[in-house]
């Protein structure tokens, strides 16, 4: 499809879930404004978001602080987008969660997680887990299908729809990250790519809008409204991806991230790559990243990408 064709879809998309947002929700029964009426939260929100060619153009993804893109079954991604500064009408389409997103969430001081569903043992989990989980069996009214494509890559998230408001601080700030001067050193960078089993992702250096532009298994990726998605800092972040106690619906078994430990990273930012360490001790400490003199790296303007690349040597599951 063209990316007049793509604006124009997406364009009917964006006006689809506004006249259902105006009409009312998918699934469920209670008043649309039952879940919000308890008070709102000030901390994060993290939605985790579809990532599959039927899934995309994704709805919202622009407006998140942090992307962080990770491995499941089969060998595909899938993201879980961080927003605080502000929230975008609608946010999607919004897939089920995984046992990789509580340990990665507990950065966070309880954190508000949007999510369709689970794997049915995986669900007593995340009820326990230092987080408020709204999904649509909790907010009703926060969730809308979208016309345009099959379940399950149609439900979409509307933030305003749930006990959350944004702060209006980039969520970095609650990960002890900050913004700042390029490191010294590095080397020239114009694209990178991290592949999974089943998927990949690309980042394209383009100095005219100083970003790296994000392509999806080899297609350029768009917003909803037709853009293209960038970021001003990517961090490739080589990780330990073994199999969890868990399935999928199919039976194949769902991957764990250990997002607690430490190892090799590189950070791009400026058009440039750097190799630094990341570093985790505990589920409740934040995630440093450190030149070779033990200096914290800072970020560039712009949204955060995080992909956790298995390293070599790990046990995916597929």
């Amino acid at each position: 499809m063209s990316a007049v064709g793509v604006k124009r879809s997406a364009g009917a998309l964006c006006a689809a879930l506004l006249l259902a947002a105006t009409a009312g929700c998918t699934g469920g029964g209670g008043s649309p404004r039952d879940s919000s009426s308890a008070g709102r939260s000030g901390r994060v929100l993290a939605v985790k978001i579809d990532n599959v060619a039927p899934a995309r153009p994704h709805t919202g993804l622009e407006k998140a602080d942090i992307v962080y893109v990770e491995q499941v079954e089969a060998g595909l991604s899938r993201i879980l987008a961080v927003y605080s500064s502000v929230l975008p009408p609608a946010v999607g389409p919004v897939r089920s969660a995984r046992e990789t997103d509580l340990e990665l969430l507990r950065q966070f001081d309880r954190p508000t997680l949007a999510f369709s569903g689970a794997q049915g043992r995986l669900l007593p989990v995340i009820d326990r887990a230092p987080l408020d989980a709204v999904p649509p069996s909790k907010a009703p009214g926060a969730y809308v299908r979208g016309p345009d494509r099959p379940a399950p890559h149609n439900l979409y998230l509307r933030p305003e729809k749930i006990p959350f408001e944004a702060t209006g601080v980039d969520a970095l700030e609650a990960l002890g990250l900050k913004r700042g001067a390029a490191p010294s050193g590095g080397e020239r960078e114009d694209s990178r790519t991290v592949r999974y089993p089943s998927a990949s992702v690309t980042f394209t250096w383009s100095s005219g809008r100083d970003r790296w532009l994000v392509s999806l298994d080899g297609a350029p990726a768009r917003t909803s409204e037709g853009g293209r998605l960038g970021a001003g800092t990517v961090v490739v972040q080589d990780v330990t991806v073994r199999p969890s106690d868990f399935r999928d619906r199919s039976g194949n078994v769902s991957p764990f991230t250990e997002t607690v430990g430490s190892g090799d990273a590189v950070v791009l930012r400026d058009g440039r790559a750097y190799d630094v360490r990341w570093s985790r001790p505990s589920a409740d400490a934040d995630t440093a990243y450190t030149d070779p003199d033990g200096r914290r790296v800072d970020l560039a303007d712009g949204p955060l990408w995080i992909l956790y690349a298995p390293r070599e040597g790990s046990a995916t599951a597929r």
